[in-house]
């Protein structure tokens, strides 16, 4: 992470798109310290005076979904209920950012419970509702796997095939059970392993995150055109089922190829749009408006792109859409699915 980043990203000096616009980020992070998370590594910080200044940059940005990261895990207490320290800590940072009502606020909460645990996960998802006073909205176990030692997979260490493994689907029953959310977070060739999980729980909400994760580092370098073809049918394929929703975003992060993070300027709206559009396009046309939400995926993406900037570039994509399509992108697909 470069030392002065704030100071790089500055160098792209945009007008607010339309800046009335009503949004909710549904995925960002919170960090107080090291993470390893969503194929990168840091160790700078990112708490809510940061996120406050990204989100006040411009964008109408009201409410906000916090995803799991690692951060905050209880340290006296077994490792599977360690991650319900992490629903602890973003709740009184939500609690903290009621001092400012015409910020950003954090309104909801996706943790991190272990679905390899199977039926005994229960216990671990009652422990984060008791203690997410209404905003813990569900979880998100990273499934995102690779033979590459070149890329890193989840920080939660899964195991290859585990959106297939019996144990997982155990866990999983449970969290649907329990009328709770499952963000997935995995890479371009697990897509189709999605697909299967989701035709087993029909009544199960799923979000896949970040596109479903197509690869541009390791052996995918330089194959850009082959990964998009091959994400572009799994992608239709996912949108057959009916509770997928997608998350619009985190196709700026360094495992996806483009190298922005390496140049001494950062990426611009327009460079993103003209870049990405084909993944938001054809990805609306196969979810539909209402099964899709713009995201930041903050501060990962940050190492690329600004706030303002990113936002400006969905608003580029979402241009010749109706005002309706975009508020269903923008915000309300988000609030739905999240029963803000």
């Amino acid at each position: 992470m470069k030392e002065d980043l704030n100071d790089w990203l500055n160098q792209i000096e945009e007008e607010v798109i339309d800046p009335n616009q009503r949004i909710i980020d549904p995925h960002h992070h919170l960090w107080p310290g090291p993470s390893r998370t969503e194929g990168t590594s840091s160790s700078f910080r990112y708490l809510l005076e940061d996120f406050w200044s990204d989100t006040n940059s411009g964008h109408h940005i009201i409410k906000s979904i916090f995803v799991e990261c690692g951060q905050g895990y209880l340290e006296d207490t077994s490792k599977e209920y360690a991650p319900v320290g992490e629903t602890e800590f973003v709740l009184k940072v939500s609690k903290e950012a009621k001092r400012k009502k015409t910020f950003t606020q954090i309104e909801g909460i996706v943790g991190h419970a272990d679905m390899m645990l199977g039926s005994s996960v229960k216990e671990i998802l009652q422990a984060h509702i008791d203690v997410g006073e209404g905003l813990f909205k569900g979880i998100r176990h990273g499934a995102s796997w690779d033979p590459s030692e070149e890329i890193r997979n989840s920080h939660s260490n899964p195991i290859r095939h585990i959106y297939l493994n019996e144990n997982f689907q155990k866990g999983v029953s449970e969290l649907d059970s329990l009328s709770l959310t499952l963000d997935a977070w995995n890479y371009h060739t697990q897509i189709r392993e999605l697909s299967s999980l989701a035709q087993l729980f029909p009544n199960l909400k799923i979000v896949q995150n970040h596109f479903g994760g197509p690869l541009g580092i390791g052996p995918y370098t330089n194959k850009r055109e082959e990964v998009y073809e091959l994400w572009k049918d799994n992608i239709s394929e996912l949108a057959e089922n009916k509770n997928v929703f997608l998350k619009l975003g985190g196709l700026a992060m360094p495992i996806n190829g483009w190298g922005w993070h390496k140049r001494k300027i950062p990426a611009s709206s327009v460079e993103l749009y003209e870049k990405h559009k084909d993944y938001y396009l054809h990805s609306i046309k196969e979810f539909g408006a209402e099964r899709c939400m713009f995201e930041s995926n903050f501060p990962v993406d940050k190492r690329s792109i600004s706030y303002r900037s990113l936002w400006n570039a969905f608003k580029l994509i979402a241009y010749e859409f109706t005002q309706e399509e975009k508020d269903l992108l923008f915000y309300k697909t988000a609030e739905s699915f999240y029963k803000l």
